[in-house]
């Protein structure tokens, strides 16, 4: 890997992976539209590390006490809102494993085309526009209920079809279920952390057993270009949102699918 490659698969990875527009699009579009050769398990590995480590970091207080609270409802403690929402963090992330586990191996073979690409962006860019237009809600990530959760993380699953973006399905679901754009964005950001960690692990799995050179400044510097690109991301884009809206991302995903579709169709 050149480092070009390096810095520009690290910073796509880190935006695109919380910005409601597809984090998996824009990696499988940079494969597409270059001759580079593929960066390899532990380069990808790398750059989830530096995305789980900026959405920690970013949430370390909220989570320290979903932690404790939800360690606390283990034991008989009760249930207070922090471990309510750990919860259905937990809960809403089952749906996205089901599916992954059944249908991993036609996701990964039939569809990663820029033409499937194309109608994930136009199609759930546009229910992500009516979502935002509409949305009156005030209610915050801990004023969800269990009927919420599950909808959000049935909406998750769909974020397995590239094109869709994960945090554009479920901003889009929590829209649609009264809340607010801080708060439906928070929670998303929130239920990224179980999937980063079980798509890195499957990737650690895939590294297990194989003999293959590992480029270790250029996982080093991926990790730390993925980190810092994501924090703050997750920083500008809840500042954003509150004063703009979605409407920005969605215009995006429009004129990015309708591009694909000229290019590819």
């Amino acid at each position: 890997m050149d480092w070009l490659q390096v810095i520009l698969l690290s910073i796509v990875q880190g935006v695109t992976e919380f910005l409601p527009v597809s984090s998996s699009a824009h990696l499988i579009l940079v494969s597409v539209l270059t001759d580079w050769d593929d960066q390899g398990l532990a380069f990808d590995v790398a750059l989830h590390i530096g995305s789980l480590s900026a959405v920690v970091l970013y949430f370390r207080h909220e989570l320290m006490r979903m932690a404790v609270s939800w360690s606390g409802s283990l034991v008989g403690r009760g249930v207070d809102g922090d471990a309510r929402l750990a919860w259905w963090v937990v809960l809403a992330t089952i749906p996205v494993c089901l599916v992954g586990l059944a249908f991993h191996d036609v996701i990964a073979v039939s569809m990663r085309s820029p033409l499937i690409i194309a109608f994930g962006l136009i199609v759930f860019g546009l229910l992500l526009a009516y979502a935002d237009l509409r949305h009156r809600g005030t209610r915050d990530e801990y004023q969800l209920t269990l009927g919420d959760a599950l909808l959000i993380g049935l909406a998750q699953a769909l974020a397995l079809i590239p094109g869709t973006s994960r945090s554009g399905i479920t901003i889009t679901a929590a829209l649609l279920l009264g809340m607010s754009r801080e708060g439906a964005a928070r929670f998303s950001f929130l239920l990224s952390i179980p999937v980063i960690v079980l798509a890195g692990g499957l990737e650690i799995v895939g590294l297990i057993g194989k003999s293959h050179e590992v480029d270790w400044a250029a996982v080093l510097i991926g990790a730390i270009l993925s980190g810092i690109s994501a924090y703050l991301c997750i920083h500008y884009f809840l500042i954003f949102i509150k004063r703009v809206g979605m409407q920005p991302f969605v215009v995006y995903r429009l004129l990015l699918g309708g591009w694909l579709l000229w290019l590819f169709w």
